[in-house]
């Protein structure tokens, strides 16, 4: 590989997602550069062998600079507002964040001819699908929340984009990132915290007293919402795989992200109790709006065309969670 394609660009770097695209780069030897604004990312998070700019994606002359600093490749783009309950609540924060930040960041890189971007979607935009059955990148996208409704638009964005502009693009539409790597010295830490593993660590460490099944009257078999969980390394490989596609000359694309396995929020409670040997106190509460029912991916295609192979399963997902969760109790607050 030239020089060149080595170097990558990591917005949202600072985040949970992020970080782990970060070290997984600079293991596997490109040079990286993070851009985030920290509004939800921990600048402990980054690796010190990558190159920090503190900016929003939004400030357009910053993303200039930026790229007139570094011989940028390929963007990786997971800065986005992502709490679905929240964009309910403050849709024009998200898609202020969200699409403004895609707009600006896509005239920057065919302002300075940066060839690449490697973008994270997710399931949301799918809505709630009709039935039970994996969902594949040809189903319709119909998304029941402000946040994925934002993501398909960015998705939309880079689609004309790509068209007019001399800019390729893969999307990569994750399911439910989870996990933690295998160090413990990266994980997810959100305040709050609303993601469901991290909640059940919580619980298990004896930070909540119990947590909230959010709904038990779902058409799932036990009631409660069916989810695909993908670790985190997983999705990072997938990313390093879609920029050597990207580099290969081939034609931009859109693929799904998951284990193409759902568990229950039931059984992900099972699963933690097992790992963690912990009783993990569980309430039934209301429904959340914006919840789908099942949400599972068939991911043939980023297998076939990617050639990516996961390799973490559930008792993996929860492991290096927990495993996460001991070594830091209080997140990056006391790292």
């Amino acid at each position: 590989m030239a020089e060149q394609n080595k170097n990558v660009l990591v917005a949202g770097g600072a985040g949970y997602i992020g970080s782990h695209m970060v070290k997984k780069l600079l293991d596997e030897g490109y040079h990286v550069v993070v851009l985030d604004n920290l509004s939800t990312g921990h600048k402990k998070a980054i690796d010190q062998r990558a190159k920090f700019y503190e900016g929003d994606t939004r400030d357009k002359a910053f993303l200039d600079r930026v790229f007139q600093n570094e011989d940028i490749n390929t963007v990786i783009h997971m800065d986005a507002f992502s709490i679905v309950p929240e964009s309910m609540k403050n849709p024009l924060k998200y898609f202020d964040n969200n699409v403004i930040g895609m707009i600006k960041l896509l005239e920057s890189m065919v302002d300075n001819h940066v060839p690449n971007i490697v973008f994270s979607s997710t399931a949301a935009t799918f809505g709630n699908p009709k039935g039970n059955r994996k969902i594949t990148e040809k189903d319709p996208q119909n998304p029941i929340n402000p946040y994925g409704e934002s993501k398909l638009i960015m998705e939309k964005i880079m689609k004309w984009v790509s068209k007019a502009n001399h800019l390729h693009y893969v999307a990569l539409r994750y399911f439910n990132a989870s996990g933690a790597d295998a160090s413990g010295k990266i994980g997810e830490d959100h305040h709050p915290e609303t993601h469901l593993i991290p909640i059940v660590m919580q619980t298990a460490y004896g930070q909540r007293k119990n947590l909230q099944i959010f709904g038990d009257d779902y058409d799932t078999p036990d009631g409660t919402n069916v989810r695909d969980y993908i670790h985190i390394n997983d999705l990072a490989d997938a990313h390093i795989l879609a920029m050597k596609y990207l580099n290969e000359g081939h034609k931009s694309d859109s693929f799904n992200l998951g284990s193409s396995k759902g568990f229950s929020v039931k059984q992900i409670v099972d699963t933690s109790r097992d790992v963690t040997g912990k009783p993990i106190q569980a309430n039934d509460a209301p429904r959340r709006p914006g919840d789908p029912d099942t949400l599972v991916a068939d991911s043939t295609k980023a297998k076939k065309v990617l050639h990516w192979k996961p390799k973490y399963g559930i008792h993996d997902i929860v492991k290096t969670a927990w495993n996460w969760k001991e070594k830091h109790p209080e997140g990056y607050q006391k790292y």
